[in-house]
């Protein structure tokens, strides 16, 4: 008992492991990191400032949209307090009833970040406003009120561009779990589905893969992440397709793919992550999207096939469940892809002829006589 708990643990501990050192996740998200980065490296995200706010996360956008706003009104406030203070005109310095100030109705730090605040956002109560006693307050007006412009654009903008980014399009592309392997027009092919979640199509699309594996070159270098291209197609091809229903896209594995040496018992020993992309244009905006998923040989079934997911109604109408999108069933498969060749190559020769050059057709002698 004591034996089989601790396989069991290790055994999950392992698979933890494996999944954790995984480059690409389920939902296409990148498991990379950057370390020791130059800090002139680091400057060009300042440079790059509107690509760096749009891929923030949500939480830091809303934090720096709010501290943005904020920050200038109080910026300000204390800029048109300097004004009022500079030029007496706040109570404590008891101004003359013929005093005209620069701003009306400013007392204190309060009234001035309010009246920040009203010109920024150009609200306007009409209870404050400048005169035309300092020119200091009128620059200081304008520029305030250009800024203000400059800002909203820009923070605006940046929220209107990250809620409609191609990457919220992109979540409703779905992959199946598992990838599995089974035989398909006769070939041996690595099959993986792949679903729109809405009635828009993705125009242009175009499927493709990588395997990612841990190579060593003839002159003994390891290359970490070496990448290997996997195509991929469905019975149509891989490009411009038809994506308004569930698709189950192919590898065959011929001689000159990376499984053809693997098989069935030794498939779970590979050290590989093969990552699948789909490229599109959203119908609606035209924008260009990605969606990408990865799978580890665990997640790999050797065997099996995917259950029928399309059906048509008593309506006329066709119905996709995808209760069954993941769904698998397990099918009669060669156990390696060198197996099944070696299969066909065997009933192609039986089917043919083979010359004997030993063989000497010999015709018999006619005789004329017949003795009793």
């Amino acid at each position: 008992m004591f034996n089989y708990l601790r396989k069991r643990f290790a055994r999950h501990f392992t698979e933890r492991s494996r999944r954790r050192a995984r480059l690409v996740s389920k939902d296409g998200r990148c498991n990379i990191e950057f370390g020791n980065v130059e800090e002139q490296s680091r400057f060009v995200f300042l440079i790059d400032i509107w690509t760096t706010i749009l891929d923030l996360k949500w939480r830091y956008k809303m934090t720096i949209f709010i501290s943005a706003f904020l920050g200038s009104w109080f910026l300000f406030g204390l800029l048109w307090y300097a004004v009022a203070y500079i030029h007496q005109d706040l109570p404590e310095f008891n101004p003359s009833i013929n005093h005209t100030p620069c701003v009306e109705n400013i007392n204190g730090l309060t009234s001035a970040f309010l009246f920040s605040l009203e010109t920024q956002v150009t609200i306007g109560y009409g209870f404050r406003c400048v005169t035309e006693q300092c020119a200091t307050a009128i620059f200081l007006l304008i520029f305030q009120s250009i800024l203000g412009v400059i800002i909203n654009s820009f923070m605006c903008g940046a929220i209107l561009a990250k809620i409609s980014r191609s990457k919220n399009r992109a979540k409703t592309i779905t992959f199946s779990k598992n990838a599995v392997i089974s035989k398909r027009a006769g070939k041996l092919c690595l099959l993986i589905r792949v679903a729109n979640l809405k009635k828009s199509l993705l125009i242009g699309s175009h499927i493709y893969g990588k395997l990612l594996k841990t190579t060593i070159t003839p002159e003994g270098e390891t290359i970490i992440l070496d990448q290997v291209n996997i195509e991929f197609v469905v019975d149509a091809g891989n490009e411009n397709l038809f994506f308004i229903s569930p698709l189950t896209i192919y590898h065959v594995i011929d001689k000159n793919s990376p499984f053809f040496h693997m098989a069935a018992e030794t498939i779970l020993q590979q050290d590989f992550e093969l990552v699948v992309f789909l490229d599109g244009t959203v119908e609606a905006t035209s924008a260009t999207c990605q969606v990408r998923t990865s799978y580890i040989p665990e997640e790999v079934l050797w065997g099996y096939r995917f259950a029928p997911i399309v059906s048509k109604t008593k309506e006329g109408k066709y119905r996709v469940d995808f209760q069954n999108f993941s769904k698998t069933v397990a099918v009669e498969t060669p156990h390696c892809a060198f197996c099944l060749y070696n299969e066909k190559e065997t009933k192609a020769k039986e089917k043919k002829g083979y010359d004997n050059p030993g063989f000497v057709m010999s015709e018999a002698g006619e005789t004329s006589d017949t003795q009793m």
